[in-house]
């Protein structure tokens, strides 16, 4: 059972590679964060806080209820709300097994998996098979998220919001207590400010095959 850990910063093209790099090798694909989001936005539909224990941990206790392909779930407030939550230490643990049993026993009869996320390489499979930290400055991702919400009809205060946004949500994942973002040891590192997710990939078969 070969796993392929990818972890980074949010619009850091981290989701993107592990869909690519799964589909290549036929494996599984967990994109852990949508689980997050999940919570989040299961938080935000009850009318509770996502910075409330309680409302987060009740939520996550109902998360194989909702359903992943979500288009809630990719929105800017629904990615902040998961941020929130996930600083939740109880919330974590909820969904620990769920991620570990995913990697252990891959749907499908896969003979592998690639999960995503902020914590794979160090909390959730750290003995995974490879391990890859994607970055990029925030500006760039912020820039690619932009295009990606609105394209090129967006106004630049649009931007700015988005900016702001990620900067914030950067501050919380490198700095909460719980599994803060942070790359394994012995993850390979690939920075994609300059380059387009084809360059990435290759990059990354390249560490993966030896």
């Amino acid at each position: 059972m070969t796993v392929i850990a990818i972890d980074g910063p949010a619009a850091s093209g981290k989701g993107t590679l592990a869909r690519k790099l799964a589909a290549h090798f036929d494996y599984a694909h967990l994109d852990t964060g949508a689980l997050y989001r999940a919570v989040g936005l299961s938080v935000l539909r009850a009318g509770g806080r996502t910075d409330n224990e309680a409302d987060a941990v009740a939520a996550a206790g109902k998360v194989a209820e909702v359903d992943l392909t979500d288009p809630e779930l990719r929105t800017e407030s629904t990615g902040a709300a998961a941020s929130k939550v996930a600083a939740i230490p109880a919330v974590r643990q909820i969904l620990l097994d769920y991620q570990r049993d995913f990697a252990a026993h891959p749907p499908g009869g896969k003979a592998g998996a690639v999960l995503d996320g902020r914590d794979i390489g160090t909390v959730i499979c750290p003995e995974a098979d490879h391990k890859i930290f994607i970055t990029a400055d925030v500006e760039t991702r912020a820039k690619r998220r932009f295009l990606e919400i609105f394209g090129e009809d967006g106004a630049p205060d649009e931007y700015e919001i988005i900016l702001a946004e990620l900067r914030e949500r950067d501050e919380r994942d490198m700095n909460r207590s719980a599994a803060p973002l942070k790359p394994a040891e012995d993850a390979h590192l690939l920075d994609t400010t300059n380059s387009d997710i084809e360059a990435v990939f290759q990059k990354a078969l390249s560490l993966i095959n030896g």
